[in-house]
Order: C-alpha cells, then structure tokens, then sequence
C-alpha cells in the first residue's frame, strides 16, 4: 500500500483476500468475509471461535488457559497467588486456592487496564515533558558553562600577558644596569691604561737620554747625566675589577602560583530535590512559564497595617496571601492578618535577642537568624529548633529556595569576609564569596547590613548597604551583574539597599531606605521604575503569590501593601 493513501483502502478479508470484511474472529484476531465464516469455523475444530461483527471485535476477551486445567480457561484471579485460575481450581477441596480471596478476571484486568491508561497519560503529559525540560535546562547550564569558563580561560590569559609585561620591563630595567656597571668600570681602567702608557713613553725618553750621554766619549757631559730609574720602580695599582653577580630568585612553582594568582574551588552539586515534576495545575512553582504582567502606570498602596514595634520595624515575610509574619528591634515576632490587620500570634526568639532577618519555609515555618548567639533557628509547632550554630561567622540575611535549602549570608568583621552559604538542613552545600577574578562579591565592615532572596531562574540576589549595591551571581555563584543604583534618585541620595525580593516576572524589587523608595529591576540588571507610594524609610520587603508587595518601614513600624503590576 502506498502509506500516503493507506488511509484510504478498503480493508480485505483475511482468507479470500477480495471481499470486503464484515466479520472478525475475536479468538484467531483474523478478519473475514461473510462467506468465509464458515470456512474459518471448522478450520481449527479444537478452538472455540468467537465471530463477531468487525465493528465488535475485541468485545470478546480471550481468556487464558489454566495452567492446573489446560483444557479450562481461567475466568477468576487468585489475589493472593497473584494468577489466573479457572473454577475448577476454586472448586477443588484440596486446592491450593481455598481460602484465598478470589477476584473475576476482568476485574483485575480493568484495574490494571485504568492503572496502565493513567500511567501512560502520566509519561506522556507528565513525566516526559518534565525530563524535556530537565534535558533543556541542562543543555542551557552545559553552553552558560562554556561561556563563563572562556571568560575565566580570558582572565588568566590577560593576567598572563600582563606579568609578561612587568617581566620585560623588569628584564629591561636590569640590563641597563648591567650596561651603567660595565661603562663605570671600563672608564676608571681605561683612564688607568692612558696613565701607564703615559709612564711607558716617560721611560724612553729617559732611556733614549741616558744612551746619547753614555755613546760620547766628553767626560764633562757624562758627568752631568742624572739616571731617574728609581722614580719608576714605583709600580702603579693594579686595578681587578669586580663584577656584578645575578642571583636569580628560586622559581618555586607553588610560591609562584599564590604570586600569580590562584583558582578558587570548583563544584558540581548533587541535588535530588532539584527538580519539580510539571503539573497541570495553577501553581506559582509551576514549570511553565508565568502569564506576562505590565507595571501599573502608579502603584497603588491597597493596605496599611500597624505593628505596634516600638523602636523599629525590620523584616516582613509573607507566610500566605492572607497572612504575614514580621520582627523588629525586639525579640518578638509577630503573625498579621493581612485583611484584619489583626495580631494572629506572636513568638519570642529563644536567645532574647531581636532577629536580624526571617523567612519563610515552603512547607510554612519561620525561619529567623540570630546574629547575637551566631545561629539559625526554625519554628515549628510553636517549637524553635536551632537548625545551624556557626563559630567565627554571624548569620544576616536568610531565605528559603525553591529546592527547600536555605541560603544565609554571613560576615565575619574580625577578618573583614562575607560569605553566602547553602544549606540542607544543618549540612554545608555551597559557599559563594569570591569573584572569577578571585576578589571579594561582597563588602565587609562591622555595621553592614544584607539581605538575601532567590529568583525564579534561582539565581542568588543579594543587597549589599556597604557597597551601595544590589549583587546578584548564578546558581554556580558566579557574578552575572552589580546594580549601583538609577538616576535621578527620588531624594538624589546614593542607592541604600536594605529588604530586597523577586516576583512571577523575575523582577528584582529592593528597598533604598535614604530615598524612600523600591527599585524594580529586571533579571539582567536593567532598571524599570521606582516605587514611592509615600514610603518612610522602607527596610524590609516580600510579595505573595498574587505579586502584590509588602513593605516593611523602620520608623513608623507599618506594613504597607501595594499592588505595582497589572
């Protein structure tokens, strides 16, 4: 048949070949005419034919044989020996099938039948598109891998060549002090030579003197002749120059590494929670892509809540679209109703110290870091757990990623590092500080602050005050870019980052606390707008999943709500 008009063709009867097929044999799976019928059902005497319309084949199962009974089809199911029976096999006292639970076989088969069909809707609507997008992301990971690698590879090579650089002006500058040295010596020996040769021709004049007055042969001249040999029996200094030594420094390949420049560590992490099976439905961690929201033309402030902190309002995180959790300069943490604007709950942190940051799980736990006594601590079922203790390092920011980790950014003032840090559960990941070039991502100083979050594409955003910068590197930890701020500012003060988050459109939002105001910008860095609203030194910041921010203000300790996307 030709497989563009296949389509197309009559269908034949299996044993005459020419008359059109009416009829089907559900037992031999073979199709027949109706004049073949007959010839069909005594073809094979021992098999019960079940003929059918063609329109009804497969109606008729085909039971299996009994493996007890080889002339009995099996028409039960023994559940507990998991195999076909016939009833002679539950009809048999001494069978090895009394007392067992006994199923009807097309029962089973329906089961299993619903089992398969949904499995297979699973693979294909499910399961396969998701392992697409793991391949996508990757291939996507594997070129991003090639690039940044090429750019380091450029790094090293440009670092080479300036080394060259200072080598040949080193090696030049040597030699001409070799040449200076060489110059000195051979005018001081040189000046020696003149003198000598000068003392050689004194001595034949006074040789060539002596001999005319010892060639005559008149007294009186001899007699006058005075011999000045002694005054050259004086022999003049001799000079043995010394030359310059050139002491090569040891090349030692180790010590000339750290001079160079060195590598910091490379990692490939294992994650098996890394990623989420595609759904179908309406989630805000779903695979596909979110639906494209424009900013509004003005923001529009929804709610106002009052949280009543005394000396200062710090963090807000979002535990629902209903519900926020909020700290400030006292140990106590508090849980609003959004709508009500009404205290919920509240917990005191267990050190008695006020938190410097919280956050919030995916499974709906607090997470707050203690700055004071070094730890991170998680609230569940009204308990405080402390999840991590550090020696030398303080936890600041904290947030809770897609993958359930936990990322905490962390200084150490006595030795002037900053450092963000991964962690499953109490267990050390990742640790992301320098640069491909080996400097420091973040600033240091005693009284900096920092926050941290995740974006969608889980790049790691950071706002560092000591640097008057937003920070955001890669999943890997290498730097994609540094936001300094847009001008004009709304006060002309310079960027002040304090609270920062991401929304549906991976846009990065950070509070500027010198000028009362949000900075939206886009995952690449590039500024969008600012958020005024008639913030008061704003300092923390978080968005539900209705992409609607909440931002905390220090001085008048309220939460406003505001709705900046369409």
């Amino acid at each position: 048949m030709n497989p563009r008009t296949s389509a197309q063709d009559v269908m034949r009867c299996d044993l005459c070949e020419t008359a059109v097929v009416q009829m089907h044999c559900d037992t031999c799976l073979v199709n027949l005419c109706t004049a073949c019928v007959g010839k069909h059902m005594i073809s094979d005497e021992s098999k019960d034919h079940k003929v059918v319309k063609f329109q009804a084949r497969k109606s008729t199962p085909l039971y299996p044989r009994c493996k007890s009974h080889s002339k009995d089809h099996s028409t039960m199911y023994c559940n507990q020996c998991d195999i076909p029976i016939c009833p002679k096999c539950i009809a048999s006292e001494s069978g090895k099938h009394q007392g067992h639970k006994v199923s009807e076989i097309l029962e089973v088969v329906n089961e299993r039948m619903n089992k398969f069909v949904k499995e297979r809707n699973e693979l294909n609507d499910t399961i396969y598109p998701t392992y697409q997008d793991i391949a996508s992301d990757v291939q996507n990971r594997m070129s991003q891998l090639e690039k940044e690698y090429g750019d380091l590879s450029t790094t090293i090579t440009k670092h080479g060549e300036d080394w060259h650089r200072e080598i040949d002006k080193l090696v030049k500058k040597l030699k001409a002090e070799v040449d200076e040295m060489k110059n000195t010596q051979l005018q001081t020996l040189q000046k020696h030579l003149d003198e000598i040769n000068k003392t050689m021709s004194d001595i034949k004049d006074e040789t060539d003197s002596v001999k005319m007055s010892t060639d005559t042969n008149d007294l009186s001249k001899l007699l006058g002749v005075t011999s000045n040999a002694d005054r050259y029996k004086n022999l003049p200094h001799k000079l043995a120059p010394s030359l310059p030594k050139f002491i090569p420094g040891k090349i030692q390949g180790e010590e000339l590494c750290k001079s160079f420049g060195i590598l910091s560590s490379s990692s490939l992490t294992s994650d098996k929670h890394g990623y989420s099976m595609k759904t179908t439905q309406k989630s805000p961690e779903a695979g596909s892509s979110p639906p494209v929201k424009q900013l509004l033309d003005q923001p529009e402030t929804v709610t106002t809540i009052d949280t009543g902190y005394h000396y200062g309002l710090y963090n807000v995180a979002c535990l629902s679209d209903e519900e926020i959790w909020t700290s400030g300069n006292d140990s106590t943490m508090k849980l609003y109703s959004i709508n009500q604007g009404s205290l919920l709950k509240s917990t005191t942190a267990k050190s008695g110290n006020n938190p410097y940051d919280i956050a919030v799980t995916k499974s709906g736990d607090l997470v707050y870091t203690d700055d004071s006594d070094r730890t991170v601590n998680i609230v569940k079922n009204e308990k405080i757990e402390e999840v991590i203790r550090l020696q030398n390092w303080k936890p600041l920011g904290v947030c809770s990623t897609s993958s359930g980790d936990l990322l905490v950014i962390m200084d150490s003032y006595i030795n002037k590092q900053t450092k963000v840090v991964r962690y499953s559960g109490s267990t050390e990941k990742q640790t992301i500080q320098i640069d491909n070039k080996g400097k420091p991502l973040y600033s240091s100083g005693r009284y900096n602050t920092f926050y941290i979050t995740e974006n969608r594409d889980l790049e790691i955003c950071v706002s560092d005050w000591g640097a008057n910068a937003v920070v955001v590197v890669n999943q890997a930890g290498i730097l994609r870019f540094r936001y300094t701020g847009h001008t004009p500012a709304p006060k002309n003060e310079p960027l002040s980052p304090q609270g920062i988050t991401t929304d549906s459109q991976s846009n990065i939002l950070t509070a500027d606390y010198n000028n009362d105001c949000v900075h939206i910008i886009d995952q690449d860095g590039q500024f969008l707008r600012y958020i005024d609203c008639g913030l008061s030194e704003p300092q923390g910041l978080c968005i539900d999943t209705n992409d609607n921010l909440f931002v905390a203000q220090c001085r008048n300790t309220q939460v406003k709500k505001i709705k900046y996307l369409q």
